[in-house]
């Protein structure tokens, strides 16, 4: 039947594709890693030196789950294959749909796949850090900084990805002033990393009797959770630390004792901050792992040899700075300014569908590879 044919067809143009990913991803070398860290896992002194260990243990789990996906997505191919041969032996019309979602999938995860051939950054593969900072206006600021702490957690979940939060801090009538929060996955902070900077809001808002149009604006820090043997000195006496009581979202230590922890560093004014662990003690370790990484992340971003060298600089939150607008008023759109991308389904982008947006990003940072 013609409409098979015409699937059939379609997988057939992805077969090279797929081919073309097993090197790409360089499928032969991950199996020779993964039966060497396989070897020195098998080692009687293996945990002799636990953090060398819990290293080993990571490697190799990151390699599992890229075979993995690989394997699977092989095994997708040849499936919806057999699938039309035999609808088109039995002249099935039945399984068409079954059919056309199967080589739609098969499309979908070859492009998904083939962006993590992208993430060659020293961090891409860790879980990523996102600290959301409220703009300039208030409520209106504070209220788009929770939908945009809402649109990244359903992004998490969508991907199957677990988030914690690390800090967070109410604003005074409604929404959010600030919050940190830890996305865990393979490749969080490689695809996140584009996400960084300062987002517009166009909107009739909530909050004006007069409904009244209002451009709001906030700012996405996207750092990497990095190990602390990442070659990051920070002498104490640059360092100013403050204790505060928790507040916002939080469990039952929130309100209740000075346990929060913000860091300083003075050289620099780059500043981190922690309350959601269950003591100080708890709270000054992440914080102090968020400054490491949001240094680190600086460092990397701009190049820089030295620690020294980082200024801490940060764009203004507000007009000529921002990355991308949403529009909900007068029509409705999501445009990113760096790659043109655009949707115009500002529903389904706040509810989590960034992919696109990623995608772009990604594509253009390579050069049109994946063209």
């Amino acid at each position: 039947m013609l409409q098979f044919e015409e699937e059939r067809q379609k997988l057939l143009e992805i077969e090279p594709r797929l081919r073309g990913l097993a090197e790409a991803l360089g499928i032969t070398s991950l199996k020779t890693q993964l039966a060497e860290l396989d070897q020195r896992a098998a080692e009687p002194s293996f945990w002799e030196d636990m953090a060398a260990g819990q290293a080993v243990l990571q490697k190799t789990k990151q390699i599992n789950n890229k075979l993995d996906s690989y394997s699977k997505l092989c095994s997708l191919y040849e499936d919806t294959l057999t699938l039309i041969d035999m609808a088109q032996e039995m002249q099935d019309e039945s399984v068409l749909e079954e059919v056309s979602a199967g080589v739609r999938q098969v499309q979908e995860q070859v492009d998904t796949l083939r962006l993590t051939t992208l993430l060659t950054g020293e961090y891409d593969a860790k879980n990523a850090i996102l600290t959301f900072h409220a703009g300039a206006g208030g409520t209106e600021a504070q209220d788009w900084v929770q939908m945009l702490y809402r649109m990244y957690t359903r992004w998490a979940e969508r991907h199957g990805y677990k988030y914690k939060i690390l800090d967070f801090l109410d604003g005074e009538e409604a929404g959010i002033k600030s919050a940190s929060i830890l996305i865990e996955g393979d490749n969080v902070y490689g695809y996140l990393r584009s996400e960084a900077g300062v987002h517009r809001l166009v909107r009739v808002s909530p909050f004006d009797s007069s409904g009244r149009r209002h451009t709001s604006f906030a700012s996405l820090e996207v750092m990497p959770e990095i190990d602390e043997d990442i070659g990051i000195v920070i002498n104490d006496v640059d360092l100013r630390v403050d204790t505060y009581r928790s507040g916002g979202a939080g469990g039952q230590h929130v309100n209740k004792t000075d346990s929060a922890v913000r860091i300083t560093h003075l050289p620099t004014g780059v500043v981190a901050a922690c309350q959601n662990e269950r003591s100080q003690h708890q709270n000054r370790e992440v914080a102090m792992k968020m400054l490491k990484a949001k240094l680190a992340e600086i460092k990397e971003r701009e190049h820089l040899d030295k620690i020294e060298d980082i200024k801490g600089e940060q764009k203004e939150i507000g007009w000529g700075s921002q990355i991308r607008s949403y529009v909900f008023m007068p029509y409705t759109l999501v445009k990113d300014h760096r790659t043109s991308f655009e949707v115009g389904n500002v529903s389904a982008v706040m509810d989590g569908e960034l992919d696109g947006f990623i995608n772009a990003y990604l594509t253009q940072r390579a050069g049109g590879a994946l063209e």
